[in-house]
C-alpha cells in the first residue's frame, strides 16, 4: 500500500533500487525517477540492475550512475523491486533475503515483497512514482520528471495504447510543466538506434505470417538473426507492434529464440482483446493489450499453441461483443 511505503521512506535511511534483467522504459524511467525522489528527501539511494541500461535510456538523468550487479553486495534498508512479477525477475542473488518493496502495475504481479504496492489502473510505475512523490510531500524536480516520463511514454507506447487514461495525460501535463521536453524524449526513444536494430529488423519483418484469416500475425527472430545483425539488448524495442498498423489484424506474436528449444514471446492486441490471459496459460502475465511469456519446445508446436490460444480468445469476445448487441 501507498501508505506504507510513505512511513517506509520517512523512517528509513538507505535504499536500492532495481527493476527486470533487460528493463525497458518503465523499469528504468521508474527506477531512476524513484531514486531523484529519495536523493531529493536526504536519503540514501542506488539503482542496480543485472546487465547494461538499453541505449535509448541512457540518456536519463542519473543513468551513468546505475550499477551492474549479479548478487546483493551492501546493506540496505530496503530494496524497492520495479515492475517485476516476481522476486527472481530482476536476476540479482540475494535478493530474496532483503526486506523489499514490491511496486508494480501489473494485476499478475505475485505479492513477493515485504511490502506489496500494487496498483493495476496505473499505466506505468512511472504514474505511481509520481503519486508517491506528491503522497511524501515531494518536489517534481526537473529530473523526476524526465524519468516519469519516459516510463509514461514508452508503456503506454507514446499515448496510443488503451492504458492510457485522463490520469495518464494529466500527470504527463505535469511533467512537461516541471521541465520536461517531450519532443526530445520521443527522439531518445525512437530514433537513437544503431543500424544493427535496422538489420535485425529487415530479418524479422520478413518471417510475418498471418493466421485465422489475418487477425493474428506471427514473427521470429533466431539466434543467428541477431548475430548477423549484431544486435544487443534493446534494439528489438517494439518489433512486436509491427504487424499491428494492418487494420485486420487484432493480434500479435512476436517469438525470440533465447537458447535451444527456448523462445521467449511478446503478446499484443488491439481493443479489447485480452492476451493477459492467453500469456498466464503459460505461466507468463502482463497487461490486457500487452504480455509476455516463456516457452519450450519445437518452434512450429510452440507458435501453434499459442496462436491456438489466442484464435480462442478472440473467438470469445466475438461471442460477448455479438450477445451484447
Amino acid at each position: 500500500m501507498l501508505s506504507q511505503v510513505v512511513e517506509l521512506i520517512e523512517n528509513k535511511n538507505k535504499f536500492g533500487i532495481t527493476t527486470h534483467i533487460k528493463p525497458d522504459g518503465d523499469g528504468v524511467g521508474s527506477s531512476l525517477g524513484l531514486y531523484w525522489l529519495l536523493r531529493s528527501l536526504g536519503k540514501e539511494a542506488e539503482v542496480i540492475v543485472h546487465g547494461d541500461v538499453p541505449q535509448s535510456y541512457r540518456s536519463l538523468p542519473g543513468a551513468e550512475m546505475i550499477r551492474d550487479v549479479r548478487s546483493i553486495d551492501r546493506e540496505y534498508d530496503a530494496v524497492f523491486v520495479i515492475e517485476c512479477s516476481d522476486v527472481s525477475r530482476p536476476g540479482i542473488e540475494g535478493l530474496e533475503k532483503q526486506f523489499t518493496v514490491n511496486i508494480d502495475h501489473h494485476s499478475t504481479s505475485e505479492h513477493f515483497g515485504t511490502v506489496n504496492w500494487i496498483d493495476s489502473t496505473a499505466s506505468a510505475v512511472g504514474e505511481m512514482i509520481y503519486n508517491l512523490c506528491k503522497a511524501i510531500g515531494g518536489k517534481i524536480t526537473r529530473e523526476i520528471a524526465e524519468c516519469v516520463y519516459m516510463a509514461l511514454v514508452t508503456d503506454t507506447g507514446s499515448f496510443h495504447f488503451s492504458n492510457t487514461t485522463d490520469r495518464t495525460l494529466k500527470v504527463a501535463s505535469e511533467l512537461v510543466k516541471a521541465g520536461v521536453k517531450p519532443a526530445e524524449i520521443s527522439e531518445a526513444v525512437y530514433n537513437n538506434y544503431p543500424w544493427s536494430r535496422v538489420e535485425l529488423m529487415r530479418q524479422v519483418v520478413a518471417t510475418i505470417k498471418r493466421h485465422d484469416n489475418g487477425r493474428i500475425a506471427t514473427m521470429r527472430q533466431t539466434l543467428e538473426m541477431r548475430r548477423i545483425a549484431g544486435a544487443v539488448d534493446g534494439d528489438n524495442n517494439g518489433f512486436v507492434n509491427i504487424p499491428l498498423a494492418a487494420r485486420e489484424v487484432v493480434a500479435s506474436v512476436y517469438m525470440r529464440e533465447v537458447g535451444e528449444g527456448k523462445y521467449r514471446v511478446s503478446l499484443r492486441s488491439k481493443g479489447d482483446i485480452n492476451v493477459a490471459r492467453v500469456a498466464e496459460k503459460f505461466g507468463g502475465g502482463g497487461h490486457n493489450n500487452a504480455a509476455g511469456l516463456s516457452i519450450e519446445g519445437d518452434w512450429d508446436t510452440a507458435e501453434a499453441e499459442i496462436v491456438n490460444k489466442l484464435r480462442i480468445e478472440i473467438n470469445q469476445y466475438d461471442i460477448n461483443s455479438t450477445e451484447a448487441d
